[in-house]
C-alpha cells in the first residue's frame, strides 16, 4: 500500500499563483524553503503542497487538464463559497453534495481545479 505524501503543481509565474493561494483562499506558506517552489501548509499542516516553476518546458502547454487537489475544511462550505466570492474567485459551479460531503471547486490560475470538502461527520453510533 503506498500513500501520497506531497503534490506540486507546476506552474506558470510562481508570484502570481503565491499570491492567489495565500491572498485569495487563505493557504498558509511552510518555514520549508526551495529555491524554485512555494510550500504551503493547510489546516495546521495536515495537508501540504507546493507550487513550483516548471521541470521543463510548458510553453504552449495547457496545465491542469484532469487535476484535481481536494482539501478538507473546518468549517461549513456555505461560509467558504461567501469568502471565496467576497474574494473575487471564480467558482466552478455550485455547492454539490457527494458520497464524502459537501464540496466546492475552484479553478487556480494555471488552469488546476481546486475542490474543497466539508466532510460528513460519522456517526458514533454505527
Amino acid at each position: 500500500m503506498r500513500k501520497l505524501d506531497f503534490a506540486s503543481l507546476q506552474v506558470r509565474d510562481v508570484e502570481v499563483s503565491k499570491t492567489f493561494y495565500t491572498e485569495r483562499l487563505g493557504f498558509e506558506l511552510s518555514d520549508a524553503t526551495n529555491p524554485h517552489a512555494c510550500i504551503f501548509k493547510y489546516n495546521k499542516g495536515e495537508a501540504s503542497f507546493a507550487i513550483r516553476t516548471p521541470i521543463g518546458n510548458i510553453e504552449s502547454k495547457e496545465l491542469g487538464v484532469g487535476v484535481s487537489l481536494w482539501f478538507a475544511i473546518d468549517g461549513k462550505i456555505e461560509e467558504l463559497q461567501n469568502q471565496l466570492i467576497e474574494k473575487s474567485v471564480a467558482l466552478l459551479g455550485t455547492i454539490n453534495n457527494t458520497p464524502f460531503g459537501k464540496t466546492l471547486m475552484i479553478k487556480d490560475p494555471d488552469g488546476y481545479v481546486i475542490t474543497f470538502l466539508e466532510q460528513i461527520k460519522a456517526d458514533n453510533n454505527e
